[in-house]
């Protein structure tokens, strides 16, 4: 088995939100320096099997039967680790680090999404005046309650 990787920074907070965002900007900072000139393959394996760890933790925590999160949710999470499962096992295999780039998207983009805090104001953006080429659009449906609470995967890596 191999040694739990060190870290140069750990999450400043118990949220497990932000302990998930931050071991997601964390996967994303070892796969761009992994990425830069000169290439080290050892570096690169590493910081590709980190990340992989980090999936098959966020979709493992999707079956588990505590898992708080409503099914259309789970689908998407799972959706998306198979992509993520994909990307890195070709990456594994090329080692091409010109490649890396949907990785680090998907990282960025998550962790984004779990630093957003559903309490926050959000501004709404007036929506464009219809074209007279295209019909009205409907409005948008909104839950009655708002939007439900976000909740958090528990991981632990």
């Amino acid at each position: 088995m191999k040694p739990t990787p060190t870290y140069a920074n750990k999450p400043t907070s118990d949220n497990p939100r932000d302990v998930e965002a931050w071991a997601l900007a964390e996967a994303s900072r070892r796969l761009l320096d992994a990425g830069r000139s000169p290439v080290n393959e050892e570096t690169l394996r590493a910081a590709l099997q980190l990340n992989q760890r980090l999936w098959t933790i966020f979709q493992a925590a999707m079956t588990e039967d505590d898992c708080g999160h409503p099914p259309e949710v789970r689908t998407n999470i799972a959706a998306l680790s198979l992509l993520v499962d994909r990307e890195t096992m070709a990456r594994l295999i090329d080692l091409d680090v010109s490649k890396l780039d949907t990785l680090i998207s998907i990282n960025r983009s998550v962790a984004s999404g779990l630093t957003a805090r559903p309490d926050a104001p959000v501004q709404v953006q007036p929506a464009p005046a219809p074209q007279a080429a295209r019909p009205p659009m409907a409005p948008p449906v909104s839950a009655p309650d708002g939007q439900p609470p976000r909740q958090s995967l528990r991981i632990s890596i």
